[in-house]
């Protein structure tokens, strides 16, 4: 395999190799930056390795720079600090071991070494266990990291039990650079996922859920990495639900069993976190909500199945599911919206103010997920596809329609405010001021036409005469 293409590293990072070296410490390029650089794909973050101790690379910059502010000293306990050069933080760590992983999450100790080698030896895997000297032209490579991607192979560095028994991510880290690369995993770094799965559950959650986030959006498909986490047992430390689906029979209007059915739609999902997470979650309330179509049928997993309200239910296990994982609460939020609002048929007979009724309830700015989202659940069926997608064409159609004459949708889309209700009927703020704005509401989502100052003023002469005030 050729050498990366030096040109590619910004001059910033080659300022500091330079300065180093200038130092007599010598340093390297280590990492996911040499991985990237040999694929011929670009690079973002740039990891320099140095023989220099944190103490000596903060003394060499800060005295280049005459005292200016150039280096952070980020994680200097641990080796690292972090240089400052134009709009690049460029970390710098020292050559180093690492101590025995008692918890599964972290090495007891770090001790600094002085050989390039030794530090490569302690990294996860072959392809990010690399160094290169852009300056010198030279690469160290003493696990075969080259040769593995040339092959397009994930392989633990050394003793792959050892290697993911000592950090519990590992395992999962193997399978997202499989996912993202399109890589294969090395038969025995495959085998030592399943052994390593006790490390793996002592890992925090929102370190997996950053493994999980690579996977879904970058993955290459991503429902490979979702296989890889099944086969390997993974994806029942992480999402046991989804497990539920596998080989549960729909009925007719589907091809696959729930689980494959989830697979088909992530990967006809657009490629965000929120659409990725929805399409995943989508039909997670299924096997728990369903009821055989012939009812002097026992439940199976097996026939024709109804899955009343798994929406709902379904609704509710994806909020859980997003608060184990710690994703944020308002990513939490949208993707329960959209897994409880995907499983929907147009009907030609809706009233507009029917359409006006379900934009309020979902908003606006959700629509256009929510569109993408059937349509991947409608791709993902494997029969009676032509015929939702049609549709699906004519509901979105007459929602472009109806809202394009109009969008007074909440609230504070009418032509009248609180103290405005307040000044026609004659009263100070109350609950009843809420409650009239939620009346009038209603009947501007039936007649839009209402909605002017006047013509809500009209209304607000109804709402008194069937309300106290």
């Amino acid at each position: 395999m050729a050498l990366p293409d030096s040109s590619k590293v910004p001059r910033e990072v080659l300022g500091v190799l330079s300065t180093l070296r200038a130092a007599n410490r010598s340093a390297w390029l280590a990492g996911g930056c040499v991985r990237d650089l040999l694929r011929g794909a670009e690079a973002h973050d740039f990891d320099v390795a140095t023989a220099a101790r944190p103490e000596e690379v903060q003394t060499i910059f800060a005295r280049r720079d005459s005292g200016a502010r150039r280096v952070v000293a980020t994680g200097a306990q641990h080796g690292t600090v972090t240089v400052l050069a134009g709009d690049h933080a460029i970390e710098v760590t020292t050559y180093r071991g690492e101590g025995v992983y008692l918890d599964g999450r972290r090495p007891e100790h770090v001790t600094f070494l002085d050989s390039i080698d030794d530090d490569l030896a302690r990294r996860d895997l072959t392809i990010n266990a690399m160094a290169w000297d852009p300056l010198a032209g030279e690469l160290r490579d003493p696990f075969g990291g080259a040769k593995d991607l040339g092959a397009g192979l994930v392989r633990a560095v050394g003793d792959a039990p050892a290697r993911f028994a000592e950090d519990g991510l590992r395992p999962l880290r193997a399978v997202r650079f499989a996912t993202t690369l399109r890589f294969c995993l090395d038969r025995a770094t495959r085998r030592a996922i399943t052994s390593a799965l006790p490390s793996f559950e002592k890992v925090a959650a929102e370190r997996v859920r950053d493994e999980l986030t690579k996977i879904l959006v970058s993955g290459r498909p991503p429902s490979r990495g979702l296989e890889l986490l099944r086969r390997t047992g993974l994806l029942a430390r992480i999402i046991p639900e989804l497990l539920d689906g596998v080989g549960f029979e729909q009925n007719r209007w589907h091809a696959h069993d729930v689980y494959r059915h989830t697979l088909h739609t992530l990967d006809a999902t657009p490629a965000t976190l929120l659409l990725r997470l929805s399409g995943l979650l989508h039909d997670i309330g299924k096997p728990r909500s369903a009821t055989m179509r012939d009812t002097s049928q026992p439940l199976s997993k097996k026939g024709e199945h109804h899955f009343y309200d798994h929406e709902r239910l379904g609704k509710r296990m994806a909020l859980e599911i997003c608060e184990r994982l710690r994703f944020p609460k308002r990513l939490g939020e949208e993707v329960a919206l959209h897994v409880l609002e995907h499983n929907w048929h147009y009907r030609p007979e809706w009233s507009d103010g029917t359409v006006r009724r379900h934009a309020a309830r979902i908003g606006l700015e959700a629509l256009e997920p929510q569109w993408a989202l059937r349509r991947a659940d409608l791709l993902g069926r494997g029969r009676y596809v032509e015929e939702g997608l049609s549709n699906l064409d004519a509901l979105v159609a007459r929602f472009a329609s109806v809202l394009a004459r109009d969008r007074a949708l909440k609230i504070t889309d009418l032509a009248l405010k609180g103290p405005d209700v307040m000044q026609a009927l004659e009263t100070g703020p109350g609950p009843q001021i809420g409650e009239a704005l939620r009346w009038l509401l209603e009947r501007v989502l039936d007649e839009p036409s209402h909605n002017t100052p006047e013509g809500l003023r009209k209304l607000l002469d109804g709402f008194k005469s069937s309300v106290k005030i």
